[in-house]
């Protein structure tokens, strides 16, 4: 069955859509990620324009997030002292965010710059965590025991106050900080820097895993409907019939994805969050360097 997208211009087919939104909505409840970091590409990947798939994307994030986060805040997983300190910081990181990505459009670059900023942040993030979860597996398979966090500078930084929840007394700078660049990658990307934020969160600030997740989820609700807001209103590029069958399909797969992720060792959890993110990246380089169907093509600086 085909549905017409009306600010995207094509039309697609609903039980793809659909189930791509359940895909993506079962890994945003599983890791604890808004799923845009597969949601944006695979939208690409069917022919929908980067601007339209970065706003429309953001959309479906929000959905996903609020879904995997009242599971998560069921089960106690959810720091809301942290969650609101990061929230500050990316508020104020998606505004730049949306400011920046309105004037790359205006120049005409978009394109080029979310698919670059993809691969770039991707790559980076899914080697480090790939390499970081297997090490953890081999100590845990030798029996050798680790701290949970080690004392780094930014633990050093005024501004302390402490996060009960997550056993944490650190400076308020580092998590808005995290807030700030999340944002900004939300109002580019369209995604909900899940990938960026939660080993942030484990490996700079030294949160648990389990806390980890719920709170990433509670920050990507508020900054990535910030997002879709200021993305709507000044560049008109969230395409609402293609959010509505997202949002169905999020909202179901993110229920699922929270129970099996409940079951499952954060250690695992991070080796195929780790894949999944490599996975993308690949593909993306491999869309960027191959020669395009057509060699030429007309277009309007700034159109959508």
């Amino acid at each position: 069955m085909q549905v017409y997208l009306p600010i995207a211009e094509m039309s697609v087919n609903f039980f793809l859509i659909l189930g791509m939104g359940g895909g993506v909505g079962f890994l945003s409840g599983l890791f604890g990620v808004g799923g845009g970091f597969m949601m944006t590409p695979l939208l690409m990947f069917i022919g929908i324009s980067p601007p339209i798939a970065v706003a429309t994307g953001a959309n479906q994030i929000v959905a996903a997030s609020v879904s995997a986060a009242i599971a998560h805040w069921r089960r106690g997983n959810v720091d809301l002292k942290m969650g609101s300190v990061l929230l500050v910081g990316g508020i104020l990181g998606s505004v730049f965010g949306v400011w920046l990505f309105t004037l790359l459009r205006e120049i005409g670059q978009i394109d080029l710059v979310i698919t670059i900023a993809y691969v770039i942040f991707l790559g980076v993030i899914g080697g480090l965590m790939f390499v970081e979860s297997v090490r953890a597996a081999i100590r845990r398979k030798r029996q050798v025991r680790r701290r949970q966090h080690t004392h780094l500078w930014i633990h050093g930084l005024p501004f302390k106050t402490r996060f009960r929840r997550s056993r944490l007394y650190i400076s308020v700078l580092p998590p808005i900080g995290i807030g700030f660049l999340v944002g900004i990658l939300g109002a580019i990307m369209g995604v909900g820097g899940g990938f960026v934020m939660v080993p942030a969160m484990i490996y700079l600030l030294g949160m648990p895993t389990t806390v980890v997740i719920g709170t990433s989820l509670f920050q990507i609700v508020f900054v990535m409907a910030n997002v879709t807001v200021l993305q709507a209103v000044t560049n008109q590029t969230v395409d609402i019939m293609l959010a509505l069958v997202l949002l169905v399909g999020a909202v179901i797969g993110a229920q699922f994805g929270a129970r099996a992720g409940a079951k499952m060792p954060g250690d695992q959890l991070r080796v195929l969050l780790a894949a999944l993110v490599l996975t993308v990246c690949a593909q993306l380089v491999f869309d960027l360097v191959r020669t395009p169907g057509d060699l030429y093509s007309l277009g309007i600086v700034g159109s959508q």
